[in-house]
């Protein structure tokens, strides 16, 4: 019995009912077995999970079975199914369409793209939004950052173990405490971007939403950018045990981003001089 029920895989393309059935094996001790490995499955799929997102931000264009060939490389064994299922479950897909961690609602209003060709000279004259699967050594956050489009000043940012939309709120509101109203905010379609709440909060202060075109992952390119250097410069060096290390280690990391490290896009200025010089001006 116990061979047959090693047969029964939860990603083949016969349900489990229907396998169980053929092998003549008791539905019952099966999930029961799942059940004794449940910490040994959660482990194994949290490590598969930091590797797809290490490929990922490394090579955003593979596809699927590109990077299940590169966990293959690497001695994980699995199928494109379940490849397919962590990178949905991620939110992350090959660079077309975008890549992103928020499912769009089909209940909620979308909103126009605002930014293209729009010159964009100004301080707080857009802000781009996003959210990004952060790794740890044990598990994973989310990450929600924003970041002003004229200077690459990160400008708020919060950290959860949800992809609610209240994360979301929290990052918006302190940035907007902190370093005022921008003219336009810049997001993907997610959900998390057209609730009722986050639409509301920004009509409240006359913040115009701008949203990416479907598949256009080049829309919101300067956040993307950002995300990519955090990973790996720092999260993917550090694995980070815990999420106050973790975030403590982002906040370091954003505090040398924003306020020590010369961009040579900025003219060798760094992105909190280059924030203020127009309001200096």
């Amino acid at each position: 019995m116990s061979t047959r029920k090693s047969l029964v895989d939860a990603d083949a393309d016969l349900t489990i009912e229907r396998q169980c059935e053929l092998l003549e094996v008791n539905r019952s001790s099966f999930y029961y077995k799942m059940a004794e490995q449940t910490e040994e499955a959660r482990q194994l799929e949290e490590r598969i999970k930091g590797r797809l997102d290490y490929w990922h931000t490394k090579m955003p264009y593979l596809g699927v079975r590109k990077l299940r060939d590169k966990l293959k490389g690497e001695g994980i064994n699995i199928g494109r199914k379940l490849v397919k299922r962590y990178m949905e479950e991620m939110g992350i897909y090959a660079i077309y369409p975008k890549p992103n961690l928020s499912k769009p609602d089909k209940k909620h209003k979308k909103y126009s793209y605002l930014l293209r060709n729009m010159p964009i000279f100004l301080p707080n004259q857009v802000w781009a939004i996003d959210i990004t699967y952060i790794k740890m050594a044990h598990g994973h956050m989310f990450l929600t950052a924003i970041i002003d489009w004229h200077s690459r000043f990160i400008v708020g940012w919060e950290l959860s173990d949800t992809l609610e939309t209240a994360p979301v709120l929290t990052a918006v509101r302190k940035a907007i405490e902190t370093y005022g109203i921008p003219a336009i905010i810049n997001s993907d379609q997610g959900s998390q971007f057209t609730s009722d709440d986050y639409t509301n909060y920004l009509k409240s202060h006359k913040i115009r939403q701008s949203m990416d075109s479907k598949g256009r992952w080049i829309d919101n390119v300067i956040i993307e950018r950002w995300f990519r250097s955090l990973k790996t410069e720092d999260i993917y060096i550090n694995e980070y045990l815990s999420p106050k290390a973790l975030r403590n280690g982002i906040t370091n990391y954003i505090d040398d981003y924003n306020f020590h490290r010369p961009h040579q896009t900025l003219g060798y200025s760094t992105p909190y001089k280059f924030y203020l010089a127009k309001f200096a001006a």
